[in-house]
């Protein structure tokens, strides 16, 4: 099996395992312990957890906290739950934060969704919806002290978006700004400026379960989940082991940044000249994260070749929205057809990819794509 699915999630580091091993285990000392209690064995189970917190840290802007959470989609949802006022976001965002939006404007919240170029990027000149002066006649005003979220790379088309200057943009606005972080982390700068930033364990070779939500100092968010209030704003028992599994990745994305980063160009350009005539890349190549290749044929039946090659791991697009039944929102957002959205495949490589199983993967891709044009 070729796996080329790392938009979805990465392989576990080993170790990232070795460091989750021990606090699985009775005989451990605080293995099997409440970080949270106060006995000697909870102290055990602590100190775990703020060694990890510490290296999840180290990855993100100064003047903030980590608060682990069970991933993700529970930090956005806290991020976007938590802050009042407006809400603006972009229509490529994933939908843990537009599904999200959405819950949050039928509940009466002002919530305005600003459209992207057809290369995924937002241009900057589009800006003045976050404005809180003069406006075009029928555009109507955003309400102050708000949120603006948007990713920092795009989770089915890699696309880089321009992160400082929207957080800027926002702070002019009297908005505070949310950066969905979750496919930069570790591997695309988080810029200084945000206020909020959510993360995964599981897309940086860290284990399936746990995330956090980083907070700046100063900002302060209503309670998603009631309880114990264990992490001073949010409730529920952490796990050291996976906290363990996610400090140890961080860490390995800061030792191996160069490497990686050097490792994921060559992917790219490997994958690039493995690419037969006819397909078109969707996004932008300039501003993009090289791990992500999200690519369409003309009249390309993506379901008939996931078929034919079952034996490698690519994706139509995102995971999240693979049971849906319809088309990328995404695709269809940077103006693609559902024709166009439908002919289109991701490939997504890092780490633990070798430039031979690359080429050789997109090679039979290519060929079963080719084969189904002659036969048409």
């Amino acid at each position: 099996m070729t796996y080329l699915d790392y938009q979805a999630t990465t392989p576990l580091a080993p170790e990232a395992l070795d460091a989750m091993l021990p606090w699985l285990r009775a005989d451990q000392p605080g293995g099997h312990a409440n970080p949270h209690s106060a006995h000697r064995e909870g102290r055990r189970a602590k100190a775990a957890v703020e060694v990890a917190r510490e290296q999840v840290a180290a990855l993100l802007p100064p003047g903030g906290r980590v608060v682990f959470t069970s991933g993700a989609t529970e930090a956005l949802n806290w991020a976007i739950k938590g802050t009042g006022g407006a809400l603006v976001t972009l229509a490529t965002e994933h939908a843990a934060v537009l599904d999200t939006a959405a819950a949050e404007e039928r509940g009466g919240r002002d919530v305005r969704v600003l459209a992207v170029g057809r290369d995924g990027c937002f241009g900057m000149q589009a800006a003045d919806p976050l404005q809180t002066g003069d406006r075009p006649a029928g555009c109507p005003p955003v309400s102050p002290f708000g949120l603006v979220a948007a990713m920092l790379v795009n989770n089915e088309i890699g696309v880089v978006q321009p992160v400082a200057a929207l957080a800027e943009a926002a702070h002019r606005a009297d908005a505070l700004f949310l950066c969905d972080a979750v496919q930069g982390y570790g591997r695309v700068p988080i810029p200084d400026a945000v206020d909020l930033v959510a993360i995964s364990a599981h897309k940086i070779h860290g284990p399936k379960g746990i995330g956090a939500l980083w907070i700046r100092n100063g900002v302060a968010l209503a309670p998603l989940l009631h309880g114990g209030d264990q992490e001073d704003g949010r409730s529920g028992t952490l796990s050291p082991a996976l906290c363990a599994g996610f400090g140890a990745a961080a860490r390995l994305m800061v030792e191996r940044a160069d490497v990686d980063a050097a490792h994921v160009e060559a992917l790219w350009r490997v994958g690039i000249e493995a690419l037969g005539p006819g397909w078109i890349v969707n996004g932008s190549e300039e501003h993009r994260y090289r791990g992500n290749l999200n690519v369409r044929l003309p009249g390309l039946d993506v379901a008939r070749l996931t078929s034919d090659l079952r034996d490698i791991a690519f994706s139509a697009g995102s995971a999240c929205a693979s049971g849906s039944g319809r088309s990328s929102h995404v695709l269809r957002a940077i103006g693609l057809g559902e024709a166009e959205a439908r002919s289109s495949i991701r490939l997504g490589f890092g780490r633990y990819t070798t430039e031979t199983d690359l080429a050789g993967a997109i090679g039979r891709i290519d060929a079963a794509a080719q084969a189904q044009r002659v036969a048409a």
